[in-house]
């Protein structure tokens, strides 16, 4: 997840080690059970045309899906992933039935599959709302004029701490969660890069590091975390805050604030001292799509402000779409764990493409350090 600013990795050409490709499919398969879930009923029976959407879990709201169903008559089959990692495993290795026509990975991820010729070229002429979108976020260093990409939400990983049980003036920096007494307590991201990136911060290294020698600082570092670590979520991770089962630890500021909403008002969500990690989620559409046209009707419905509204609203994150911000209620516009004040986005890094060696490198110490556990 990727963003902003420093948005912007260096061009990666290699293709991914077949080794780490395997490993990512097989955990998408194991999971294809579980996380592949019909999100679109309404006037599915109208249309022959069904529009096969491949996101995040949690990451777009019913009142969008029916909207688009039934003003176009296109149905929306809705699947979800819960890294980056095996989102761009089932596309590059399993895909080849042209199984997904729209897919939502991260910006630093957007390079890495257009340079393996993984994407299809965005036609612009059929995305009338394309200039509602704030020109930062726009013809970035990853994705010149927006050749492959659309940019969708953006957000934050930071700190999250339960009041009713951790006193949240205690707890600053990313490094108090490596305290004795917090052991069995905290939660982490199930995210290489945004646990790692943690560390590195915390050791005064970029989060981006593709230096061995520092990758492998933070894999030792991380060792020391694990008798405080609980579990490891990225489907929804304020669930583990909700029931209970974790007092503080990392999460992505739109699931602190749907947290408060759904009735955790004690979670605070805090960026750290070291630095939080920003991220930009993309629209992007597979070399393999069926409906392209499909496709890009849904992005220009999402590119709507009205509807980009509903979305950063209701998911609490926040929109790249400038058009959408100015409609929005000011305690919205204004709410710091969505839109991070300057000073705040000064210190932050936003997730980079490390290129494959280093990518290997990171998701051989990512499985030592869980089944080492």
């Amino acid at each position: 997840m990727a963003g902003i600013g420093r948005l912007l990795p260096t061009a990666v050409t290699k293709t991914a080690p077949k080794a780490l490709l395997a490993m990512a499919v097989g955990l998408v398969l194991a999971s294809c059970s579980n996380s592949d879930n019909a999100a679109a009923d309404g006037s599915a029976g109208a249309s022959s045309e069904t529009l096969n959407l491949y996101n995040w879990s949690e990451y777009m709201p019913q009142e969008i899906l029916d909207g688009f169903e039934e003003e176009t008559g296109i149905a929306v089959n809705y699947t979800t992933f819960d890294s980056n990692e095996a989102m761009y495993a089932k596309l590059k290795l399993l895909d080849d039935s042209s199984q997904y026509d729209l897919a939502i990975p991260s910006t630093y991820y957007v390079e890495k599959m257009a340079k393996e010729g993984l994407l299809q070229e965005l036609d612009k002429s059929k995305l009338s709302n394309f200039n509602n979108l704030d020109t930062s976020f726009t013809n970035t260093k990853v994705d010149p004029d927006n050749k492959y990409s659309i940019p969708y939400m953006w957000g934050s990983t930071g700190l999250a701490i339960n009041g009713d049980s951790v006193d949240p003036t205690t707890v600053n920096r990313w490094n108090d969660l490596w305290d004795p007494k917090y052991k069995g307590q905290v939660m982490l991201t199930n995210d290489v890069r945004e646990v790692f990136g943690m560390a590195l911060l915390t050791l005064g290294y970029s989060g981006n590091s593709s230096n061995p020698e520092e990758i492998k600082a933070a894999y030792d570092k991380l060792t020391t975390l694990m008798p405080n670590v609980k579990t490891f979520n990225s489907d929804a991770t304020r669930m583990p805050y909700i029931e209970g089962e974790t007092a503080l630890g990392m999460t992505w500021n739109g699931e602190a604030v749907m947290a408060n909403d759904e009735g955790l008002t004690s979670l605070v969500y805090k960026y750290p001292s070291e630095g939080a990690i920003l991220w930009m989620d993309n629209f992007v559409i597979p070399k393999n799509a069926k409906q392209v046209d499909a496709a890009h009707k849904f992005i220009d419905y999402l590119l709507r402000p009205e509807n980009a509204k509903i979305v950063s609203e209701e998911i609490g994150y926040a929109s790249p779409n400038l058009a959408a911000r100015e409609m929005m209620d000011e305690s919205v516009r204004n709410n710091p764990a969505i839109y991070p004040s300057k000073e705040v986005l000064a210190k932050a890094e936003f997730q980079e493409d490390v290129g494959d060696e280093a990518l290997q490198m990171y998701q051989q110490y990512w499985d030592k350090l869980k089944t080492g556990r």
